[in-house]
């Protein structure tokens, strides 16, 4: 491996760049997932006294393109989402969740931020082709860059060692994702093997992010770090979000 390939972004850890205000144009892999969907086939297979409990469930999802976003050289453009999921027939929540899906064409890496409302989170990475129609992303317990954390109850009783996500794209519009979270649970000699799987359909057009058309048109990514702002300079090159 060359100096490059190990580190795309060389010795500049500040400078940032320019990117595209039009994100939808720029999300790699992620192109297919953008909009509002819906799931009426999901199954669930998860840990109950007697052994695996099943069960169906309906989902709501909505993936919104963000405006892109930096860490001085690194650049990402992504997907804001939030999954509702309910049994068939209910309406009380099954299961709530969101956060982020990226992706950084300068070392084709798909990333995934998971925050769910049991106090756990996890960010998992995998890497794809920008025209991939498959990928996956993975996390582990234990590690600083590709994690899982959990609130005391759930680390002790329903520890999730790792965590993947498999997401394909369809030919028909569809994409499909199986998810799977390996727990370590107290009286049970083998890991569990948490999975959920669904098909989505698209139900609305994503909207498209505010750089490209939205209450920010017209705005160039930085184009407003070079001038002084109502009350003050603006910070110095040493400075990150």
């Amino acid at each position: 491996m060359t100096d490059s390939e190990a580190d795309p972004y060389g010795d500049d850890i500040y400078t940032e760049p320019d990117g595209d205000p039009d994100t939808l144009a720029n999300l790699g892999p992620l192109t297919p997932m953008a909009g509002v969907w819906r799931g009426l086939e999901g199954a669930d297979a998860h840990p109950v006294a007697e052994g695996t409990g099943r069960d169906n469930f309906h989902e709501h999802y909505e993936l919104q393109p963000i405006d892109p976003q930096t860490n001085g050289p690194q650049l990402f453009y992504g997907l804001r989402y939030h999954t509702h999921i309910v049994k068939p027939g209910e309406t009380e929540t099954f299961h709530d969740q969101v956060g982020y899906w990226l992706w950084e064409p300068a070392t084709g890496t798909v990333t995934l931020t998971l925050g769910i409302p049991r106090a756990q989170v996890l960010l998992a990475g995998g890497s794809a082709a920008p025209d991939a129609t498959e990928f996956e992303v993975r996390a582990a317990v234990g590690s600083e860059v590709y994690g899982i954390l959990s609130n005391p109850f759930l680390d002790r009783n329903f520890r999730t060692l790792s965590y993947r996500m498999h997401v394909v794209a369809h030919p028909d519009g569809t994409w499909s994702y199986e998810e799977e979270g390996i727990l370590a649970m107290p009286g049970r000699d083998a890991p569990f093997s948490h999975i959920d799987r669904n098909t989505l359909t698209r139900v609305e057009p994503p909207t498209p992010n505010p750089l490209a058309g939205g209450s920010g048109a017209g705005l160039g990514i930085g184009s407003l770090r070079h001038e002084d702002p109502p009350h003050g300079p603006t910070p110095g090159p040493g400075s990150t979000r």
